[in-house]
Protein backbone atom coordinates (compact mmCIF):
# COMPACT_ATOMS: atom_id res chain seq x y z
CA UNK A 1 0.00 0.00 0.00
CA UNK A 2 1.29 3.42 -0.86
CA UNK A 3 2.10 6.15 1.20
CA UNK A 4 -0.20 9.18 0.56
CA UNK A 5 1.37 12.54 0.01
CA UNK A 6 0.51 15.27 3.21
CA UNK A 7 0.49 18.66 2.81
CA UNK A 8 -0.82 21.82 4.62
CA UNK A 9 -3.01 24.72 3.17
CA UNK A 10 -4.10 28.14 4.68
CA UNK A 11 -6.90 28.67 1.76
CA UNK A 12 -10.20 29.28 3.02
CA UNK A 13 -12.23 25.91 3.66
CA UNK A 14 -14.76 26.93 1.00
CA UNK A 15 -12.09 27.11 -1.35
CA UNK A 16 -10.13 23.59 -0.74
CA UNK A 17 -10.18 21.35 -3.52
CA UNK A 18 -10.95 17.81 -2.25
CA UNK A 19 -13.05 14.82 -2.45
CA UNK A 20 -13.43 14.98 1.21
CA UNK A 21 -13.58 18.00 3.12
CA UNK A 22 -13.39 17.01 7.55
CA UNK A 23 -14.39 20.17 9.59
CA UNK A 24 -14.12 19.05 13.37
CA UNK A 25 -16.72 20.63 15.28
CA UNK A 26 -17.22 21.61 19.23
CA UNK A 27 -20.78 21.17 20.73
CA UNK A 28 -20.84 24.39 22.43
CA UNK A 29 -19.65 27.75 21.42
CA UNK A 30 -19.45 30.38 18.81
CA UNK A 31 -17.99 28.62 15.79
CA UNK A 32 -14.38 30.17 14.77
CA UNK A 33 -14.02 32.26 12.22
CA UNK A 34 -12.85 29.86 9.48
CA UNK A 35 -15.88 28.00 10.36
CA UNK A 36 -18.20 30.97 10.37
CA UNK A 37 -16.84 32.12 6.34
CA UNK A 38 -17.56 28.43 5.78
CA UNK A 39 -20.85 28.77 6.79
CA UNK A 40 -21.73 32.31 5.13
CA UNK A 41 -20.78 29.96 1.84
CA UNK A 42 -22.68 27.34 1.93
CA UNK A 43 -25.63 29.69 2.82
CA UNK A 44 -25.69 28.84 5.94
CA UNK A 45 -26.18 25.37 5.88
CA UNK A 46 -23.72 24.18 9.04
CA UNK A 47 -25.29 26.95 11.56
CA UNK A 48 -29.37 25.59 10.13
CA UNK A 49 -27.97 22.04 11.54
CA UNK A 50 -27.11 22.97 14.43
CA UNK A 51 -30.06 25.00 15.29
CA UNK A 52 -32.28 22.84 14.17
CA UNK A 53 -30.41 20.07 16.36
CA UNK A 54 -29.58 17.73 13.02
CA UNK A 55 -25.96 18.31 14.03
CA UNK A 56 -24.71 19.22 17.99
CA UNK A 57 -20.86 18.71 17.82
CA UNK A 58 -21.10 15.49 20.03
CA UNK A 59 -17.83 13.33 20.77
CA UNK A 60 -18.07 10.62 17.69
CA UNK A 61 -21.14 12.50 15.77
CA UNK A 62 -20.63 12.87 12.04
CA UNK A 63 -22.81 14.47 9.23
CA UNK A 64 -22.31 13.34 5.76
CA UNK A 65 -23.33 16.58 3.27
CA UNK A 66 -22.61 15.23 -0.49
CA UNK A 67 -23.73 17.85 -2.02
CA UNK A 68 -22.50 21.16 -0.65
CA UNK A 69 -23.05 24.14 -3.42
CA UNK A 70 -20.68 27.18 -2.87
CA UNK A 71 -17.52 25.21 -2.06
CA UNK A 72 -14.90 23.35 -4.32
CA UNK A 73 -14.98 20.28 -2.18
CA UNK A 74 -16.70 17.53 -3.40
CA UNK A 75 -18.37 16.60 0.10
CA UNK A 76 -18.42 18.15 3.93
CA UNK A 77 -18.07 15.97 6.92
CA UNK A 78 -19.03 17.71 9.87
CA UNK A 79 -16.95 15.92 13.48
CA UNK A 80 -18.06 16.45 16.81
CA UNK A 81 -15.81 16.80 19.32
CA UNK A 82 -17.86 17.39 22.48
CA UNK A 83 -17.63 19.89 24.24
CA UNK A 84 -14.62 22.44 23.90
CA UNK A 85 -13.13 22.58 27.32
CA UNK A 86 -12.84 18.77 27.45
CA UNK A 87 -10.82 18.07 24.15
CA UNK A 88 -8.67 14.92 24.38
CA UNK A 89 -5.96 13.37 22.04
CA UNK A 90 -8.98 10.39 22.31
CA UNK A 91 -11.84 12.28 21.36
CA UNK A 92 -10.29 14.01 18.42
CA UNK A 93 -8.98 10.49 17.59
CA UNK A 94 -12.27 9.25 17.60
CA UNK A 95 -13.80 12.45 15.52
CA UNK A 96 -11.30 11.53 12.70
CA UNK A 97 -11.12 8.13 12.57
CA UNK A 98 -15.16 8.33 12.30
CA UNK A 99 -14.89 10.31 9.38
CA UNK A 100 -12.06 9.05 7.94
CA UNK A 101 -14.05 5.37 8.03
CA UNK A 102 -16.55 7.29 6.03
CA UNK A 103 -14.68 8.82 3.21
CA UNK A 104 -11.97 6.00 2.34
CA UNK A 105 -14.93 4.13 0.87
CA UNK A 106 -14.45 5.49 -2.08
CA UNK A 107 -11.32 4.92 -4.48
CA UNK A 108 -9.09 7.39 -5.32
CA UNK A 109 -10.34 9.90 -2.76
CA UNK A 110 -8.61 12.97 -1.56
CA UNK A 111 -9.34 14.32 1.77
CA UNK A 112 -8.58 17.55 3.93
CA UNK A 113 -8.69 18.10 7.25
CA UNK A 114 -9.43 21.42 9.54
CA UNK A 115 -7.35 21.95 12.33
CA UNK A 116 -9.43 22.43 14.97
CA UNK A 117 -8.51 25.50 16.99
CA UNK A 118 -9.61 24.05 20.27
CA UNK A 119 -7.12 21.07 19.46
CA UNK A 120 -4.30 23.41 18.80
CA UNK A 121 -4.97 25.41 21.99
CA UNK A 122 -5.19 22.14 23.98
CA UNK A 123 -2.94 19.64 22.55
CA UNK A 124 -0.51 21.48 21.05
CA UNK A 125 -0.19 22.18 17.24
CA UNK A 126 2.39 19.02 16.63
CA UNK A 127 0.24 16.32 18.57
CA UNK A 128 -3.31 17.95 16.16
CA UNK A 129 -1.67 17.03 13.56
CA UNK A 130 0.40 13.98 14.43
CA UNK A 131 -3.52 12.64 16.05
CA UNK A 132 -5.37 13.11 12.56
CA UNK A 133 -2.55 12.07 10.32
CA UNK A 134 -2.44 8.82 12.43
CA UNK A 135 -6.49 8.56 12.67
CA UNK A 136 -6.60 9.14 8.48
CA UNK A 137 -4.31 6.56 7.82
CA UNK A 138 -5.25 3.91 10.42
CA UNK A 139 -9.37 4.73 9.58
CA UNK A 140 -8.52 3.88 5.86
CA UNK A 141 -7.17 0.34 6.64
CA UNK A 142 -9.73 -1.98 6.81
CA UNK A 143 -9.24 -5.58 8.17
CA UNK A 144 -10.35 -7.10 4.43
CA UNK A 145 -7.18 -8.51 4.03
CA UNK A 146 -8.91 -11.62 2.18
CA UNK A 147 -11.66 -9.91 0.49
CA UNK A 148 -11.98 -10.08 -3.47
CA UNK A 149 -13.81 -7.02 -3.23
CA UNK A 150 -12.40 -4.02 -1.46
CA UNK A 151 -14.56 -2.02 0.54
CA UNK A 152 -11.62 0.75 2.44
CA UNK A 153 -9.49 2.42 -0.11
CA UNK A 154 -5.98 4.19 1.44
CA UNK A 155 -6.13 8.29 0.60
CA UNK A 156 -4.01 9.51 -2.55
CA UNK A 157 -3.79 12.96 -0.75
CA UNK A 158 -3.89 13.99 2.61
CA UNK A 159 -4.11 17.87 2.75
CA UNK A 160 -4.25 19.59 6.94
CA UNK A 161 -5.92 22.87 6.51
CA UNK A 162 -5.17 25.94 8.73
CA UNK A 163 -7.56 28.43 7.46
CA UNK A 164 -7.39 30.08 11.05
CA UNK A 165 -4.09 31.00 10.03
CA UNK A 166 -3.43 29.98 13.52
CA UNK A 167 -0.78 27.00 13.49
CA UNK A 168 2.87 26.80 13.24
CA UNK A 169 4.04 25.34 10.29
CA UNK A 170 7.61 23.95 11.77
CA UNK A 171 5.42 21.73 14.44
CA UNK A 172 2.69 21.01 11.61
CA UNK A 173 5.12 19.17 9.37
CA UNK A 174 7.14 16.93 12.61
CA UNK A 175 3.56 16.28 13.71
CA UNK A 176 2.79 14.95 10.13
CA UNK A 177 5.79 13.21 9.73
CA UNK A 178 5.04 11.97 13.48
CA UNK A 179 1.95 10.64 12.85
CA UNK A 180 2.49 8.91 9.87
CA UNK A 181 5.24 7.09 11.06
CA UNK A 182 2.86 5.67 13.89
CA UNK A 183 0.23 5.00 12.21
CA UNK A 184 2.64 2.63 9.94
CA UNK A 185 3.83 0.99 12.98
CA UNK A 186 -0.31 0.56 14.09
CA UNK A 187 -1.10 -0.72 11.02
CA UNK A 188 1.66 -3.28 10.69
CA UNK A 189 0.23 -4.25 14.29
CA UNK A 190 -3.43 -4.78 12.97
CA UNK A 191 -2.28 -6.33 9.56
CA UNK A 192 -0.14 -8.89 11.36
CA UNK A 193 -3.20 -10.00 14.12
CA UNK A 194 -5.48 -9.88 11.20
CA UNK A 195 -3.52 -12.74 9.22
CA UNK A 196 -4.95 -15.92 9.13
CA UNK A 197 -3.23 -18.39 11.73
CA UNK A 198 -2.60 -20.99 8.54
CA UNK A 199 -0.52 -17.99 7.07
CA UNK A 200 1.30 -16.24 10.10
CA UNK A 201 3.25 -19.42 12.04
CA UNK A 202 6.01 -18.76 14.43
CA UNK A 203 8.06 -19.38 11.59
CA UNK A 204 6.68 -16.96 9.20
CA UNK A 205 6.09 -13.93 11.87
CA UNK A 206 9.84 -14.21 12.67
CA UNK A 207 10.63 -14.02 9.18
CA UNK A 208 8.60 -10.84 8.27
CA UNK A 209 10.21 -9.59 11.86
CA UNK A 210 13.71 -10.37 10.36
CA UNK A 211 13.12 -8.52 7.45
CA UNK A 212 11.63 -5.25 8.94
CA UNK A 213 14.78 -5.53 10.79
CA UNK A 214 16.83 -5.49 7.87
CA UNK A 215 14.99 -2.19 6.10
CA UNK A 216 15.15 -0.22 9.81
CA UNK A 217 18.89 -1.33 10.11
CA UNK A 218 18.25 -3.04 13.55
CA UNK A 219 20.38 -5.97 14.91
CA UNK A 220 18.06 -8.91 15.39
CA UNK A 221 18.90 -12.67 16.30
CA UNK A 222 15.75 -15.19 15.46
CA UNK A 223 16.13 -18.06 17.64
CA UNK A 224 15.45 -21.28 16.67
CA UNK A 225 14.39 -24.76 18.63
CA UNK A 226 18.06 -25.84 18.91
CA UNK A 227 19.07 -22.23 20.05
CA UNK A 228 16.06 -22.53 22.39
CA UNK A 229 17.23 -25.87 23.75
CA UNK A 230 20.43 -24.00 24.30
CA UNK A 231 18.85 -20.72 26.04
CA UNK A 232 17.11 -23.51 28.18
CA UNK A 233 13.61 -22.09 27.78
CA UNK A 234 11.40 -25.22 28.53
CA UNK A 235 9.13 -23.37 29.24
CA UNK A 236 8.27 -21.97 25.37
CA UNK A 237 9.66 -25.32 24.31
CA UNK A 238 6.79 -27.01 25.90
CA UNK A 239 3.71 -24.95 24.43
CA UNK A 240 4.88 -25.51 21.45
CA UNK A 241 5.46 -29.41 21.61
CA UNK A 242 1.95 -30.51 20.34
CA UNK A 243 2.49 -28.03 17.14
CA UNK A 244 3.72 -29.27 13.81
CA UNK A 245 5.34 -25.64 14.08
CA UNK A 246 8.34 -25.20 15.12
CA UNK A 247 8.82 -22.22 17.68
CA UNK A 248 10.87 -19.29 17.39
CA UNK A 249 12.17 -16.08 19.45
CA UNK A 250 12.80 -12.98 17.98
CA UNK A 251 14.96 -10.38 19.83
CA UNK A 252 15.40 -6.63 17.97
CA UNK A 253 18.00 -4.05 19.69
CA UNK A 254 17.78 -0.59 18.70
CA UNK A 255 20.52 1.43 19.29
CA UNK A 256 19.51 5.02 19.45
CA UNK A 257 21.41 6.19 23.05
CA UNK A 258 25.26 5.80 23.86
CA UNK A 259 26.72 2.19 24.91
CA UNK A 260 26.48 3.05 28.49
CA UNK A 261 22.52 4.15 28.50
CA UNK A 262 20.31 1.79 30.19
CA UNK A 263 18.20 -0.60 27.59
CA UNK A 264 14.38 -0.44 27.87
CA UNK A 265 12.97 -4.15 27.07
CA UNK A 266 9.97 -4.65 25.21
CA UNK A 267 8.45 -8.68 25.85
CA UNK A 268 5.71 -9.74 23.51
CA UNK A 269 3.41 -13.02 23.76
CA UNK A 270 3.11 -14.28 20.61
CA UNK A 271 0.74 -17.48 20.55
CA UNK A 272 0.05 -17.56 17.07
CA UNK A 273 -2.93 -19.49 17.56
CA UNK A 274 -4.14 -21.08 20.76
CA UNK A 275 -6.52 -24.00 20.21
CA UNK A 276 -6.30 -24.06 24.53
CA UNK A 277 -3.91 -28.06 24.08
CA UNK A 278 -5.34 -30.46 25.92
CA UNK A 279 -7.53 -28.69 27.89
CA UNK A 280 -9.27 -27.52 24.75
CA UNK A 281 -10.84 -24.19 24.13
CA UNK A 282 -14.75 -24.46 22.77
CA UNK A 283 -15.34 -23.25 19.25
CA UNK A 284 -17.07 -20.13 19.90
CA UNK A 285 -13.67 -19.51 22.55
CA UNK A 286 -11.46 -20.49 19.95
CA UNK A 287 -12.57 -18.89 16.32
CA UNK A 288 -10.51 -15.48 17.19
CA UNK A 289 -6.94 -17.10 18.61
CA UNK A 290 -5.41 -15.75 15.84
CA UNK A 291 -5.11 -12.96 17.65
CA UNK A 292 -3.02 -14.50 20.34
CA UNK A 293 -0.11 -13.11 19.01
CA UNK A 294 -1.30 -9.54 19.59
CA UNK A 295 1.29 -8.84 22.31
CA UNK A 296 4.21 -9.72 19.96
CA UNK A 297 2.81 -7.59 17.26
CA UNK A 298 2.36 -4.86 19.39
CA UNK A 299 6.19 -4.76 20.12
CA UNK A 300 6.77 -4.91 16.75
CA UNK A 301 4.70 -2.38 15.44
CA UNK A 302 6.23 -0.16 18.30
CA UNK A 303 9.80 -1.21 17.49
CA UNK A 304 9.88 0.01 13.45
CA UNK A 305 8.23 3.35 14.69
CA UNK A 306 11.02 4.14 17.35
CA UNK A 307 13.21 3.14 14.84
CA UNK A 308 11.90 5.41 12.30
CA UNK A 309 11.21 8.16 14.89
CA UNK A 310 15.19 7.93 15.63
CA UNK A 311 14.73 7.85 19.22
CA UNK A 312 18.00 8.66 20.91
CA UNK A 313 17.22 5.59 23.59
CA UNK A 314 18.06 1.77 23.38
CA UNK A 315 15.31 -0.82 23.05
CA UNK A 316 15.51 -4.41 23.13
CA UNK A 317 12.62 -6.19 21.81
CA UNK A 318 11.86 -9.76 22.56
CA UNK A 319 8.87 -11.67 20.91
CA UNK A 320 7.84 -15.13 21.77
CA UNK A 321 5.94 -17.26 19.01
CA UNK A 322 4.86 -20.40 19.55
CA UNK A 323 1.30 -22.27 18.55
CA UNK A 324 -0.68 -24.06 21.64
CA UNK A 325 -1.60 -27.44 19.57
CA UNK A 326 -3.24 -30.87 20.47
CA UNK A 327 -0.62 -33.84 19.04
CA UNK A 328 1.16 -36.54 20.28
CA UNK A 329 3.69 -34.68 22.21
CA UNK A 330 1.38 -31.74 23.72
CA UNK A 331 2.57 -31.01 27.26
CA UNK A 332 0.35 -32.67 29.77
CA UNK A 333 -1.89 -31.45 33.17
CA UNK A 334 0.54 -32.07 35.95
CA UNK A 335 3.91 -32.15 33.96
CA UNK A 336 6.82 -29.65 35.95
CA UNK A 337 8.79 -27.74 33.66
CA UNK A 338 11.90 -26.38 34.73
CA UNK A 339 11.68 -22.49 33.20
CA UNK A 340 14.87 -20.40 32.05
CA UNK A 341 15.38 -19.22 35.67
CA UNK A 342 15.32 -22.06 37.13
CA UNK A 343 12.08 -21.75 38.65
CA UNK A 344 10.02 -25.30 38.32
CA UNK A 345 6.63 -24.85 36.94
CA UNK A 346 3.71 -27.76 37.41
CA UNK A 347 0.95 -27.43 34.77
CA UNK A 348 -2.84 -27.36 35.92
CA UNK A 349 -3.73 -25.78 32.41
CA UNK A 350 -2.18 -26.08 29.35
CA UNK A 351 -4.57 -23.26 28.02
CA UNK A 352 -2.61 -20.74 30.70
CA UNK A 353 0.42 -21.03 28.09
CA UNK A 354 1.05 -17.60 27.34
CA UNK A 355 2.55 -16.83 31.07
CA UNK A 356 4.29 -19.85 30.30
CA UNK A 357 5.90 -17.87 27.18
CA UNK A 358 6.48 -14.85 28.24
CA UNK A 359 7.98 -16.57 31.39
CA UNK A 360 11.43 -17.42 29.19
CA UNK A 361 11.30 -14.32 27.54
CA UNK A 362 11.07 -12.49 30.30
CA UNK A 363 13.84 -13.93 31.74
CA UNK A 364 15.84 -13.52 28.42
CA UNK A 365 15.39 -9.58 29.10
CA UNK A 366 16.64 -10.05 32.85
CA UNK A 367 19.88 -11.78 31.47
CA UNK A 368 20.52 -9.21 28.40
CA UNK A 369 21.08 -6.26 31.34
CA UNK A 370 17.24 -4.33 30.63
CA UNK A 371 17.25 -1.53 32.89
CA UNK A 372 13.36 -1.73 32.89
CA UNK A 373 11.26 -4.52 31.30
CA UNK A 374 7.01 -3.85 30.28
CA UNK A 375 5.25 -7.07 28.84
CA UNK A 376 2.34 -7.15 26.70
CA UNK A 377 -0.15 -10.25 25.98
CA UNK A 378 -3.94 -11.50 25.38
CA UNK A 379 -2.93 -13.25 28.49
CA UNK A 380 -6.33 -13.45 30.56
CA UNK A 381 -10.24 -13.64 29.85
CA UNK A 382 -10.09 -12.13 33.36
CA UNK A 383 -8.84 -8.99 32.94
CA UNK A 384 -11.45 -8.38 29.57
CA UNK A 385 -14.15 -9.45 32.81
CA UNK A 386 -12.24 -6.60 35.04
CA UNK A 387 -12.21 -3.81 32.63
CA UNK A 388 -13.84 -4.96 29.71
CA UNK A 389 -12.83 -4.92 26.09
CA UNK A 390 -11.76 -1.36 26.05
CA UNK A 391 -9.19 -0.80 28.77
CA UNK A 392 -5.86 -2.99 29.00
CA UNK A 393 -4.72 -3.89 32.38
CA UNK A 394 -1.75 -3.03 34.58
CA UNK A 395 0.58 -4.54 37.08
CA UNK A 396 3.64 -3.85 38.34
CA UNK A 397 6.56 -4.72 40.81
CA UNK A 398 7.91 -1.11 40.82
CA UNK A 399 5.25 1.75 41.15
CA UNK A 400 7.25 5.36 39.80
CA UNK A 401 8.05 2.54 36.83
CA UNK A 402 4.13 2.20 36.40
CA UNK A 403 3.24 5.30 36.75
CA UNK A 404 6.37 6.48 33.75
CA UNK A 405 3.72 4.02 31.48
CA UNK A 406 0.40 5.00 32.78
CA UNK A 407 1.57 8.83 31.97
CA UNK A 408 2.82 7.74 28.57
CA UNK A 409 -0.59 5.53 27.99
CA UNK A 410 -2.44 9.13 28.72
CA UNK A 411 -0.21 11.30 26.70
CA UNK A 412 -0.87 8.35 24.08
CA UNK A 413 -4.98 8.74 24.74
CA UNK A 414 -5.29 4.90 25.68
CA UNK A 415 -6.68 3.52 28.29
CA UNK A 416 -4.72 1.53 30.75
CA UNK A 417 -6.41 0.62 34.17
CA UNK A 418 -3.64 -0.64 37.03
CA UNK A 419 -5.17 -3.41 39.36
CA UNK A 420 -3.26 -4.38 42.72
CA UNK A 421 -0.46 -6.80 43.09
CA UNK A 422 -0.56 -8.16 47.19
CA UNK A 423 1.18 -10.75 48.08
CA UNK A 424 -2.01 -12.69 49.01
CA UNK A 425 -2.77 -13.54 45.14
CA UNK A 426 0.07 -15.34 44.57
CA UNK A 427 -0.67 -18.15 47.35
CA UNK A 428 -2.91 -19.32 44.67
CA UNK A 429 0.09 -20.42 42.79
CA UNK A 430 1.69 -22.37 45.57
CA UNK A 431 2.06 -26.35 44.64
CA UNK A 432 3.42 -29.42 46.64
CA UNK A 433 5.35 -30.59 44.26
CA UNK A 434 6.74 -27.62 42.22
CA UNK A 435 8.27 -24.34 43.41
CA UNK A 436 4.69 -22.89 41.30
CA UNK A 437 1.96 -23.69 39.49
CA UNK A 438 0.75 -21.89 36.10
CA UNK A 439 -2.83 -21.32 37.29
CA UNK A 440 -4.29 -19.81 40.46
CA UNK A 441 -8.26 -20.47 41.45
CA UNK A 442 -11.05 -19.23 39.00
CA UNK A 443 -11.19 -15.94 41.32
CA UNK A 444 -8.68 -12.84 40.41
CA UNK A 445 -6.98 -14.54 37.36
CA UNK A 446 -5.30 -11.56 35.79
CA UNK A 447 -3.70 -11.16 38.64
CA UNK A 448 -2.46 -14.23 39.61
CA UNK A 449 -1.46 -14.60 35.61
CA UNK A 450 0.78 -11.49 36.24
CA UNK A 451 1.77 -12.80 39.76
CA UNK A 452 3.12 -15.55 38.01
CA UNK A 453 4.94 -13.41 35.52
CA UNK A 454 6.65 -11.48 38.56
CA UNK A 455 8.71 -14.88 39.39
CA UNK A 456 10.76 -14.45 35.70
CA UNK A 457 11.58 -10.65 36.19
CA UNK A 458 14.43 -10.90 38.96
CA UNK A 459 14.29 -7.17 40.88
CA UNK A 460 14.37 -5.46 37.50
CA UNK A 461 11.49 -2.66 37.61
CA UNK A 462 8.81 -4.36 35.47
CA UNK A 463 5.38 -3.62 33.90
CA UNK A 464 2.80 -6.15 32.61
CA UNK A 465 -0.02 -5.08 30.10
CA UNK A 466 -2.74 -7.27 29.85
CA UNK A 467 -4.27 -5.96 26.50
CA UNK A 468 -6.91 -8.90 26.02
CA UNK A 469 -9.81 -6.79 26.03
CA UNK A 470 -8.81 -3.62 23.27
CA UNK A 471 -6.36 -5.65 21.20
CA UNK A 472 -8.66 -7.70 19.03
CA UNK A 473 -12.68 -6.51 18.92
CA UNK A 474 -15.28 -9.30 17.50
CA UNK A 475 -17.41 -5.91 15.65
CA UNK A 476 -17.18 -3.21 14.10
CA UNK A 477 -18.38 0.33 15.15
CA UNK A 478 -18.02 4.06 13.53
CA UNK A 479 -15.17 4.92 14.73
CA UNK A 480 -13.62 1.34 14.84
CA UNK A 481 -12.82 -1.85 12.97
CA UNK A 482 -13.01 -5.42 14.22
CA UNK A 483 -10.17 -7.30 14.26
CA UNK A 484 -6.77 -6.19 15.65
CA UNK A 485 -6.76 -2.15 16.87
CA UNK A 486 -3.35 -1.45 17.62
CA UNK A 487 -3.80 -0.79 20.91
CA UNK A 488 -0.52 0.51 23.01
CA UNK A 489 1.82 0.99 20.26
CA UNK A 490 1.82 4.86 20.80
CA UNK A 491 1.96 4.03 24.53
CA UNK A 492 4.95 2.06 23.93
CA UNK A 493 6.57 4.60 21.80
CA UNK A 494 5.67 7.86 23.89
CA UNK A 495 7.31 5.77 26.89
CA UNK A 496 10.63 5.32 24.71
CA UNK A 497 10.93 8.71 23.65
CA UNK A 498 10.60 9.76 27.24
CA UNK A 499 13.06 7.28 28.90
CA UNK A 500 16.54 8.16 30.14
CA UNK A 501 19.42 7.58 28.48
Amino acid sequence: MSSPSISLASDSLADVSAGWLVVPVCENGEFPSAIQQLDQRTDGAISRLRNRGDFKGKSGEIVLLPVVPGIKADRLILAGLGASDGITSARLEKAILTAARKAAGTEHSTIAVQLPAAALEKLGASSTAAIIVTSLIVGSVGPGLYKAEKDRFAFESIMLCDAEGSAPTKEINSGIERGRILADGINLTRELVNRHPGELDPEAFADRAATVAADLGMWGTVLDEPMLEDEQMNALLAVSRGSGKAPRVVALEYKGAGPDAPWLALCGKGVTFDSGGLSLKPSEGMIAMKCDMAGAATVLGAMTAIARLKLRVNVLGVMGLVENMVGPKSYKLGEVLTARNGVTIEIHNTDAEGRLVLADVLSYAVDHKAAKIVDLATLTGACVVALGEEVSGAFTNDQPWCDEVLAAARRAGEDIWQLPMFDSYADQLKSEVADIKNVGSKWGGAITAAKFLERFVAKTPWVHLDIAGPSFVEGSKASRDAGGTGTCVRTLVGLAEAFPN
